[in-house]
Order: structure tokens, then sequence, then C-alpha cells
């Protein structure tokens, strides 16, 4: 098992949160913490398509939106700002809720975009620490530890 330092945490959350397509992947090397870049049509050296089932590498499958979602749901949810709570909840609902929230708080709370990069941040490192535990690579005690030392930043 490999220590935290040999990740890169906020590699492992952009992919955890990559909704694109199906026609490629992110993959961790368990064995030395190295991300990978694997496309159906030219594998992971950009040249040779490979099967993944070939590959000694762990595919980081992205999480569903619903779970990135409920980050900006407990973000509107917990600034003590009532009329901005209540616009970004609002702004969240249907579908285009990511471009409407992040549109809200550039247009009409700016002073809140640092706070939510931070917050989206730290769960975002966390779920990448949870994923790596799921996937035997840190243990257990490191990833409860991890996540008691990055909890969400208090809220203005």
């Amino acid at each position: 098992m490999l220590g935290l330092d040999k990740f890169d945490l906020g590699e492992i959350a952009t992919a955890l949160q990559d909704q694109t397509d199906h026609d490629h992947l992110h993959l961790v090397n368990p064995q030395t913490g190295e991300i990978e870049f694997w496309t159906r049509d030219c594998g992971i050296d950009g040249e040779h398509p490979v099967d993944l089932d070939d590959l000694d590498l762990i595919a980081i499958n992205p999480l569903p939106s619903y779970v990135w979602y409920q980050d900006m749901a407990d973000f509107a949810e917990s600034i003590s700002d009532e009329l901005a709570g209540g616009r970004l909840a609002r702004a969240i609902r249907g579908k285009g809720a990511f471009r409407r929230f992040k549109d809200e708080l550039r247009e009409e709370y700016p002073e809140l975009l640092t706070i939510w990069y931070e917050f989206s941040d730290v769960r975002a490192q966390r779920r990448a620490v949870e994923w790596l535990a799921e996937h035997s690579l840190v243990d257990l005690d490191t990833a409860r530890r991890f996540g008691a030392e990055h909890a969400d930043p208090d809220l203005p």
C-alpha cells in the first residue's frame, strides 16, 4: 500500500467528476500511484489501442452527477445569506443546474466564489481519498484521518 503523498488527489478528484463520455478513462497504477489517461482509440500511449483488461491499472470510474449536485445543494442550504441561498437553490433545479449555479455565483455573488471552490475542492479531495481506500490503495485509518483533517470549511 502506498502513502497518500504518492497520489495526485486533485487529478483523482477530476477523474471522479469527469462526466464527458465513456471513450476515455483515467487509470491509476497501484504500484506507483501514477495516473494514466486511456482512450478507446489510442490506448495509454496515444498510438496503440489496448484493452483495459490487459492493463495492470485500476480504472477511476466517475461518480454519478447527483453526488456533485449534492455539494451545490448543501452549499446553498448552509450559507447564512438566506437570499443568496434561496437563489442558488433555485438555480440548481432542472437541467443545466451546474452551469446555472456557477453563473449565479459569478454574476450575483462573486464574493462567494472563493469559498464555493474551497468547499467543493475539500469534498472532492475527500472523495478521492475514499476512492483510494475503497480500492485498497491506502488503508482505512489513513482515509479516516484525512477526512477528519479536511472537514468542510466554515461558510459565511
